[in-house]
């Protein structure tokens, strides 16, 4: 239950300042909405906003159940989580935050939004491989190199190959 909350917490500051209040802010400050009716592109932001959403829940689930710990860098996983999306590609709670950032954007029409989630996954590829990975091959060893070898960073060509 702890890792629940802990989870929770951990979402509305990080993530959820991510892709709430910052859009938000972007929004206000570069952007002017008018929608007299929800169009095509509005339509199809709210899809990939939605399945964003989906997939960072599953990974919050895996890293509560399957992980025993939480995507919260203070209490992390004390197993490595490789079910779920984790099977096809190393970083699917990341993907799941820039499709959040990119329904956001469709919807709202907002180029700042998009330069943004830009932004947001250039600072990701830094961070996971900056200190993640290297924090990861430390605390799982070998377990976590075949992992590697065998899992995709990002989705792409090998987006299909099982560990």
């Amino acid at each position: 239950m702890m890792r629940i909350i802990k989870t929770l917490f951990f979402v509305m500051i990080g993530p959820g300042s991510v892709v709430v209040y910052i859009p938000y802010l972007l929004i206000n400050y570069f952007d002017s909405i008018v929608f007299s009716k929800i169009e095509t592109v509005q339509l199809s932001g709210i899809i990939v906003f939605l399945v964003g959403i989906a997939i960072a829940l599953w990974c919050f689930y895996n890293f509560i159940f399957a992980g025993k710990g939480t995507p919260v860098p203070i209490d992390p996983p004390r197993n490595l989580v490789v079910c779920g999306l984790y099977r096809y590609m190393r970083n699917p709670m990341y993907l799941g935050i820039l499709l959040i950032l990119a329904g956001e954007a469709l919807f709202f029409e907002s180029y700042a939004i998009w330069i943004y989630a830009a932004c947001m996954f250039c600072l990701f590829q830094a961070f996971i491989i900056g200190f993640e990975e290297p924090s990861l091959k430390a605390k799982f060893g070998k377990e976590y190199e075949e992992y590697c070898q065998s899992v995709s960073r990002w989705p792409g060509k090998y987006i299909c190959r099982k560990i």
